[in-house]
């Protein structure tokens, strides 16, 4: 049996310390590694929730009553032809631009999606199955389609005749933000001016 012998000798300061640095080094670029990924991924997190609750609330408000408008005389034969409302901006919303609005009408017979023209400055009447601004107040920045802060559009909806008794929806789908609707009944008798509940 040979023996082998080994002249081992303990590691010098020097050497001991060249290691501890080296692991020191190691986890300092890790950690920085770490701590960098955490402090991105709580940032993309932070931007999702913001980008979330701009899109999960609504932007835009009715402000005062719902009206439909005809030629009704109080029968429960006549149609109401126009929906008319007034919208403006929820406190903390972003202006809107309407020309990028989409409006959809429903009811228990049919749903479709109404035309605004092609008018790029207010005030302008609705088409034939479609929805216009005929008019604004308090606007900054003159005619334009953007709606601002303590803006207010008038707007009129062209629905072809709603007869008596029944229930409808519009619904308002702006660029950004959450879409609202309007749900709302035709009065039993339909007068010229109905304000709808």
């Amino acid at each position: 049996m040979s023996s082998y012998k080994h002249k081992d000798e303990g590691f010098t300061g020097l050497e001991a310390a060249i290691v501890l640095i080296a692991f020191v080094v190691v986890a300092a670029v890790f950690s920085y590694v770490v701590l960098g990924a955490g402090f991105f991924t709580t940032q993309k997190a932070q931007q999702t929730v913001y980008s979330a609750v701009g899109q999960s609330s609504s932007t835009l408000e009715v402000i005062g009553n719902v009206y439909g408008t005809g030629s009704g005389t109080g029968s429960s034969t006549d149609t109401v032809e126009f929906i008319n409302f007034s919208v403006g901006l929820a406190p903390g919303g972003t202006p809107v631009d309407f020309s990028k609005v989409v409006m959809v009408f429903s009811n228990s017979t049919v749903s479709e999606t109404l035309i605004n023209g092609t008018s790029t400055t207010v005030p302008f009447e609705p088409v034939s199955n479609g929805w216009g601004i005929p008019n604004y107040h308090n606007s900054p920045a003159g005619n334009s389609l953007l709606l601002q802060p303590n803006e207010q559009f008038d707007i009129s909806c062209d629905v072809g005749g709603i007869p008596a008794n029944s229930q409808f929806t519009i619904e308002v789908r702006p660029a950004v933000g959450a879409a609202f609707s309007i749900v709302k009944t035709i009065p039993a008798g339909v007068s010229a001016v109905n304000v709808l509940e």
